[in-house]
């Protein structure tokens, strides 16, 4: 069974274990195709809509899906994500942020971060340079710069933190 909360309304229960498929109890009748443009064509009820998927979220399991020119925002729970937050561990599965720190000793070559800056998974954060070698440490997701404990021309030991993310 699913959960699915649609922009933040009381949620309700999809299950797909069962045909017909229903929704908080009830049968739900449907068919879905997807077409040539990349939208989806659904049959709900006797009902025809196109659907236009605009963002997928993988991180906070959020679809956000255009009707009729209407922008819907959909998080999925699903068992697992269920489950954990019956035991108190909701945010279990979440990626924690961690705080850049040097994986070798070497010279800070340029900082290319400043605190309270918004960065995005893959965006670079410094230079360091180790055994001759440039290194560009990247960001490991979506984060905030908190702090950069690190200036351009220092030198730095293994393990040592040179920026902090919130």
């Amino acid at each position: 069974m699913i959960k699915a909360i649609v922009n933040g309304d009381q949620p309700f229960v999809v299950d797909t274990d069962t045909l017909p498929f229903t929704s908080n109890g009830q049968p739900v009748k449907w068919s879905g195709v997807a077409l040539p443009n990349g939208n989806h064509s659904i049959i709900l009820d006797g009902r025809s809509y196109v659907a236009q998927v605009i963002k997928v979220d993988r991180d906070t399991k959020t679809v956000t899906i255009m009707i009729d020119q209407q922008e819907y925002a959909v998080v999925v729970e699903e068992p697992i994500d269920q489950l954990l937050a019956e035991m108190g561990m909701k945010n279990a599965l979440t990626h924690k942020v961690n705080d850049l720190k040097a994986a070798m000793p070497g010279l800070v070559l340029k900082v290319l971060v400043e605190p309270g800056q918004a960065i995005k998974k893959g965006d670079p954060v410094l230079i360091l340079e180790a055994m001759k070698m440039e290194n560009v440490f990247k960001a490991a997701a979506d984060a905030v710069v908190k702090e950069v404990r690190v200036k351009e021309r220092t030198a730095v030991e293994k393990g040592e933190v040179l920026v902090i993310l919130e």
